[in-house]
């Protein structure tokens, strides 16, 4: 027959390291690693357990620890300051860290243990009391306070207002949008063109009435030069720019552009 044996529960790998270095009563910074690897593999033949999560995680460990046995056998690598490395350090200082968390958390589950132990009574007042207001004396709320003072309070705090307003900039009004007929701008800078012939654009952008004619006066001018009716030229930088039409003057054609443009 089978002898029954039953295995403590560990919460990981490093727990039964923990364990094993607790029961055998070694040094942690000096861990025996063939002893505790026989031990450690001697547990994992003992379990008995479907999921391989669990499992995966403990053989893993146990991998890790073969390593280490093996390299223990080999000659010790030097590190750049001339010392040797110590295969198990890295082992060693995960085992450090688990130790720490899992003694934090026994002491937090030690707390929580003894919060539970504390009962406290709810506060229960008597409607007497509950509904009890402490009463207001008018007279000492009020105080020297009377309607001249506080007049003089509104009007102070009317004329802070009062000079928190920009003096130039609340006399702005609204900036409205400019209508701009297209059509009928191009049809009076076509005639204009055809009436004068060779012309200054300094002195047609003059005639505009704003700043918005002046841009579609200009784009115009561009989509004319672009499409070969006008040429422009110029004989120094900065100078005048000189506009010269190339568009074919028909009498029908041109007396009535030309009273167009008287009109506008």
């Amino acid at each position: 027959m089978a002898i029954p044996v039953k295995l403590e529960v560990f919460e990981g790998p490093l727990d039964l390291l923990l364990h094993l270095i607790d029961k055998n009563k070694v040094d942690i910074y000096d861990i025996p690693i063939v002893e505790i690897t026989e031990q450690y593999l001697d547990y994992i033949r003992q379990m008995e357990t479907r999921d391989m999560n669990v499992m995966s995680e403990f053989l893993v460990m146990a991998a890790t620890l073969i390593d280490i046995k093996c390299r223990m056998l080999l000659p010790r690598e030097v590190d750049e300051e001339g010392e040797e490395e110590d295969p198990r350090a890295e082992l060693v200082q995960k085992l450090l860290e688990y130790k720490l968390y899992k003694y934090m958390s026994l002491e937090l589950r030690d707390l929580q243990v003894d919060a539970a132990k504390n009962m406290y009574r709810e506060q229960k007042l008597p409607p007497e009391v509950a509904m009890y207001s402490y009463p207001v004396n008018y007279e000492e709320l009020i105080g020297d306070m009377t309607l001249n003072r506080l007049h003089e309070i509104f009007k102070f705090i009317v004329r802070r207002q009062e000079d928190k307003i920009d003096p130039i900039r609340s006399q702005y009004g609204n900036i409205e949008k400019e209508e701009i007929d297209m059509e009928a701008k191009t049809l009076y800078v076509e005639a204009y063109a055809r009436e004068h012939r060779i012309f200054s654009f300094r002195k047609l952008l003059e005639r505009q009435a704003g700043k918005m004619e002046v841009i579609v006066t200009f784009l115009i001018i561009l989509e004319l030069m672009k499409t070969g009716k006008i040429v422009i030229s110029q004989e120094t930088i900065f100078d005048d720019i000189l506009i010269t039409s190339r568009m074919c003057a028909e009498e029908s054609s041109t007396d009535t552009e030309a009273d167009f443009v008287r009109s506008v």
